[in-house]
């Protein structure tokens, strides 16, 4: 508990720290007002904070702003109102996302993500200038005839704060591991220099000629697309997070197409290219990732049978072909057991066809317990399952065999299930998919038929009067003549 309660404090702790620093370095570039600026960074920070830590950190976030706004001008009242506004600015935010927008998810899709924006960006962030704004002018400590023009300052470096901060906390707190291997390290440092080196021509005052102004923002747009296409959102806020960086930077020491004689206006223009950036990279990064979510699960949709959640027919031609392949390689053999349920018409018909689909998907996860990891279970249609075993004999097939058989026995699960099974090795009973599946099919039948090999019977429950037997055949080994 005392472990839990020092790992608390010191999140909290942190928070303090960095909301702080955050707010003293946005105040430092106010103009229009000592408390006003264009760059506010801590709206993204409370809002993530609430998001991801809760409304318990309300006291922590209204300490910071009154902090930060007491060792800056105003008094300790407007302080105080100022903080005040600044946490519930946050609350509010935290609350409409989480009541309409999906809570922290609300960067995965598409329609979240422009819900977001309008909640936080918006509609919030009017509370935290509202109060602001009122309360130094209430005190004296603003001009009434400038109100507009301080809450508009105000609001539109709230609203860049809950942009780009907001999304770049909340994503990588909930994604903060990188599992990129060789080419794609390589390319998130060649997105990363690309990004760098661009964002300093444009805005940075590398651009070759004397003027250094020309409005080449959309430059930038083609590295951001390609984070969106190539990564996902958390690495879009990055960029657009490396981005706002390097142009606030540069616009500030008068560099970029957004460099104007009043340094409060340059801010203005810059925190409006930056939000529009940021709200369409990360709409299209939400759309980019459904729709790879989406062929995901069309991949596996293509090649799993929808019942049993094995594989299907699909997915078993896939595994023989591939298998007939490595082993033309590495002259390794391997098996295909065909499986067939017993008396499923008997099941359907006395217990009906949810008990036969139950009866399936019980066969199905037998196979699934008793194979290994490289092996491929799946459904060849019906009643009948298929098992490709890589560098595998009919020997050891068998023993798979009677452990599935086995384990349908002892299954508690009523009506019991009994199984036939037909064996094809590779290359002994064929060189190609049709014949491996006809020899399979072959022996299943015969062994489904009592004609051949011998029979192993389990004990089994009545179903309908009469007794269900247990039958796992094989097909003895033929000979193949010598070519």
């Amino acid at each position: 508990m005392s472990a839990r309660l020092l790992r608390n404090a010191a999140v909290l702790a942190g928070l303090a720290a960095v909301y702080f620093v955050a707010g003293k370095l946005g105040l430092r570039l106010a103009s229009v007002n000592a408390s006003a600026t264009a760059m506010w960074a801590p709206t993204g920070i409370a809002l993530a904070a609430f998001l991801i830590l809760g409304y318990r950190v309300w006291p922590v976030i209204l300490l910071s702003a009154f902090l930060v706004n007491v060792t800056t001008a105003g008094s300790v009242v407007t302080s105080i109102s100022i903080g005040a506004g600044n946490t519930l600015e946050g609350i509010v935010g935290a609350y409409l996302v989480n009541r309409f927008a999906n809570g922290r998810n609300a960067l995965q899709r598409a329609p979240d993500v422009f819900k977001f924006v309008a909640l936080t960006a918006i509609v919030s962030t009017m509370v935290s200038a509202t109060c602001g704004v009122t309360s130094l002018a209430l005190a004296g400590f603003a001009d009434w005839s400038r109100y507009g023009s301080i809450w508009s300052t105000w609001w539109l470096g709230d609203a860049a704060g809950a942009l780009v901060v907001a999304p770049l906390v909340i994503l990588w707190s909930a994604s903060p591991r990188l599992r990129w291997r060789g080419s794609r390290v390589f390319e998130a440092a060649l997105l990363l220099l690309s990004l760098s080196f661009v964002g300093a021509i444009v805005f940075g005052g590398l651009f070759p000629s004397e003027v250094k102004n020309y409005p080449l923002e959309f430059l930038c747009l083609p590295l951001l697309i390609w984070a969106a296409f190539r990564f996902r959102q958390r690495e879009v806020a990055t960029a657009v997070a490396l981005l706002s960086g390097i142009a606030t930077w540069g616009t500030l020491h008068g560099f970029g197409p957004f460099a104007r004689n009043a340094q409060n206006e340059s801010l203005l223009l810059l925190q409006a290219f930056m939000a529009v950036t940021a709200l369409t990279m990360l709409a299209l990064g939400a759309v980019v990732s459904e729709r790879r979510a989406a062929e995901k699960r069309l991949r596996r949709l293509a090649v799993r049978d929808p019942l049993t959640g094995v594989g299907n027919y699909r997915r078993l031609i896939a595994a023989l072909e591939g298998e007939i392949g490595r082993s033309l390689r590495t002259e390794r053999p391997f098996v295909l057991l065909f499986l067939d349920l017993d008396g499923l018409k008997g099941i359907n018909d006395h217990h009906g066809h949810l008990i036969g689909n139950r009866a399936l998907c019980r066969v199905a996860h037998a196979l699934s317990v008793s194979c290994r990891s490289m092996d491929t279970a799946a459904r060849f249609g019906g009643d009948e399952f298929a098992l490709v075993m890589p560098e595998t004999r009919e020997a050891a097939a068998r023993q798979v065999a009677r452990r599935i058989g086995d384990d349908l026995a002892v299954d508690a699960e009523q009506p019991a299930l009994s199984l036939s099974v037909g064996v094809a090795e590779y290359p002994r009973d064929g060189e190609t998919v049709e014949a491996l599946l006809g020899v399979a099919d072959h022996a299943l039948y015969e062994a489904k038929a009592g004609r051949i090999g011998h029979r192993v019977r389990a004990r089994g429950a009545a179903l309908g009067g009469s007794p269900i037997a247990s039958v796992i055949s094989f097909r003895p080994p033929r000979k193949r003549p010598h070519r």
